[in-house]
């Protein structure tokens, strides 16, 4: 079924679907699919396995943009620093294209699996400047190579004359995208995105949102954001996975 026939129920839970008509037909799909399939994640307690998530499946096709929606201490971050490589989990599989990243015995390490991260701190170095820290992940390309992409991930996000600029000189909403292009410019087969707007006030946000959207889209980035906001999900994401004490929510 495709996202414009409207809300579709995925695997054990909610999914709401939609086509946002965009842009000129022309997306590549370069991202790969992400599956999650009945994965369990538990933390040892003081009266055994305390489970936070549980049963939890999805499926996002590569270039699609999909949303764990929820309250805080539903457990979407928690399913994100699964998917990073950064909690194991204790049942079920999380596969990226063709390759196995988890499963109850088995864990890739996070350097491996090519998935890139934005947070909602931006977490740029003040000491570099903008084009400096998208191209800090491309240390192992050449100069050429890594001035090449640099150009490019800054276009990509309309900061082509900021390159020059470090933090404290860009607002919020530029800070953000400058994050952003840094988390694309090594190509991860995975964008992860925790709660990438909450810092900014209402009407940056806002637009930043619609921005953020069309330039994934242009890139045919796959992408998982996790956020509280029903309508930054329904503005940002192809796919919404409603979640609930651990779970996908059942309509």
């Amino acid at each position: 079924m495709s996202a414009s026939s409207g809300a579709v129920r995925h695997g054990h839970g909610e999914v709401i679907g939609h086509d946002h008509g965009e842009t000129d037909g022309n997306e590549q799909r370069i991202g790969a699919t992400l599956t999650l399939d009945a994965i369990r994640i538990a933390y040892p307690g003081s009266q055994g396995l305390h489970t936070v998530v549980n049963d939890l499946s999805l499926r996002l096709q590569g270039g699609e943009i999909g949303c764990l929606l929820g309250p805080s201490g539903c457990g979407k971050t928690t399913v994100l620093r699964a998917i990073a490589g950064f909690e194991p989990v204790r049942a079920g599989r999380i596969a990226l294209g063709d390759v196995l990243l988890s499963s109850g015995d088995m864990h890739l390490a996070p350097e491996r699996r090519r998935v890139g991260m934005m947070f909602q701190e931006y977490a740029l170095f003040p000491h570099l400047n903008a084009a400096q820290n998208v191209g800090f992940g491309l240390r192992r390309a050449s100069r050429a190579q890594r001035e090449a992409q640099v150009a490019d991930m800054l276009a990509l996000v309309g900061l082509e004359a900021a390159g020059e600029k470090h933090p404290h000189e860009l607002s919020g909403g530029q800070q953000q995208r400058i994050a952003l292009a840094r988390a694309l410019a090594p190509a991860p087969s995975l964008l992860l995105l925790d709660e990438p707007f909450s810092n900014l006030d209402a009407g940056t946000r806002e637009r930043l949102t619609i921005d953020v959207r069309k330039i994934l889209k242009r890139s045919g980035q796959t992408a998982l954001l996790v956020t509280h906001n029903e309508a930054e999900a329904r503005v940002m994401a192809d796919r919404i996975f409603v979640m609930h004490n651990g779970r996908l929510k059942a309509r």
